[in-house]
């Protein structure tokens, strides 16, 4: 009994440390509310410890077995809902509250039951299955997977196996003839030792999961402009670095550079706060009008940027000039009726194994040309010097 009763006690101290971690998240966070749930599911699961404990000593021990069952699923359930929030993969609340409710009331009317037996063990751990299932089920259904999520769902999916488990040692190891008795009857020890290797790494994927979505987000923070809502130009050449890599020998991408004409003329007429509403309609042009899978950055006070993956030279060109012509006839808070905002533009083409740096050179060649002819207006750079990529020879 007295190994049985510490690990309960290694049990609850570790579901407190992980509801203290996911709080402490829950307030630092972007995942506040997921957090929130997974800390409160902790908090509450560790409580069916507490129930285990004093059982033995209580003269109702059918109402703290009750408890202990509860407790847990009460907690499970809390979990399911948190990664419901983080995964956006909402559990609907009245299906849930059914579960845990019915669940509760078979248990009640098991508690009687021969314990050790088929029917007690399988009415007993089933809830536990069911609803540790369903968690997982949850990442199945969301779309994008890291390994970090993939790691979560394979603890989550083997601690519903392992709840299935369960039904057959509880009959095989003997789980106590009453409640009272479960302390000190081998599964027991086996069931609390097993459990707290699953709280722990499901508690730690969980945690993983939450914290690297925090550090993604403070990422994507640092390369976004603030301004623009664009990528800043370490953003942009973040983001662009795998799109090149992923040109194929015969594959072309293209460049475009743009630049506001005289911006800073427009700053110095009208204020730079409606130098900043300029900045903001442009970045919505580019961003309305650029193509799936582009990506476009605000690279310098006015100047952008956009990397077009699989498009060549010819179409990068019409739609530099959509922008172009798009932006010309916008209306723009701040300026008076009949002031324009103008754009030139340089477009160049990017061939496979051709790095950023250089392209951005001639496309900034194509844009001094666009200046120099008048502003408004799209140049096109030289065609990108093929470069050829090494090939392994066989022996």
């Amino acid at each position: 009994m007295g190994g049985a009763i510490s690990l309960l006690a290694v049990n609850f101290v570790v579901a407190q440390i992980f509801g203290a971690a996911f709080l402490i998240i829950s307030v630092k966070s972007r995942s506040g509310r997921a957090a929130a749930w997974c800390a409160a599911g902790f908090a509450v699961a560790s409580l069916s410890a507490i129930c285990e404990a004093v059982l033995p000593f209580t003269p109702v021990p059918k109402l703290l077995a009750v408890g202990a069952f509860s407790s847990v699923l009460a907690g499970f359930c809390f979990l399911r809902v948190g990664l419901g929030v983080f995964y956006g993969v909402p559990a609907k609340p009245l299906a849930l509250t059914v579960f845990f409710i019915g669940s509760v009331i078979v248990d009640l009317l098991i508690y009687d039951l021969p314990r050790g037996t088929m029917l007690h063990a399988f009415f007993y751990q089933m809830p536990f299955f069911l609803i540790q299932a369903w968690s997982s089920s949850v990442i199945i259904r969301f779309g994008r997977k890291s390994h970090a999520d993939r790691i979560l769902f394979c603890l989550l999916a083997l601690s519903a196996f392992y709840f299935l488990v369960k039904i057959y040692a509880a009959i095989a190891a003997g789980s106590g003839a009453t409640a009272a008795d479960y302390l000190q009857s081998p599964f027991a020890l086996i069931s609390q030792a097993l459990g707290a290797m699953l709280i722990v790494g499901t508690g730690v994927a969980m945690l993983g999961v939450m914290v690297k979505d925090s550090i993604d987000e403070a990422r994507a923070s640092s390369e976004i402009d603030v301004l623009s809502g664009l990528c800043n130009r370490r953003g942009f050449s973040s983001r662009v670095a795998p799109l090149l890599r992923d040109l194929g020998d015969h594959d072309r991408g293209a460049l475009i550079l743009a630049d506001i004409d005289r911006f800073k003329l427009v700053n110095d007429t009208f204020g730079h706060h409606t130098g900043d509403e300029v900045i903001r309609e442009f970045s919505r042009v580019l961003a309305d009008l650029m193509p799936h899978r582009a990506v476009a950055g605000r690279i310098g006070g006015e100047e952008f940027a956009t990397f077009l993956p699989r498009v060549g030279l010819t179409d990068a060109r019409v739609i530099a000039n959509g922008i172009r012509a798009e932006l010309a006839a916008k209306r723009i808070n701040g300026l008076p009726e009949g002031v324009a905002v103008t754009a030139s533009f340089g477009v160049s083409a990017v061939a496979a194994g051709e790095s950023l740096d250089a392209a951005m050179r001639r496309a900034d060649n194509a844009l001094y040309a666009a200046k120099a002819g008048g502003r408004n207006r799209v140049e096109c750079a030289e065609s990108p010097i093929l470069v050829s990529r090494p090939t392994l020879k066989h022996v």
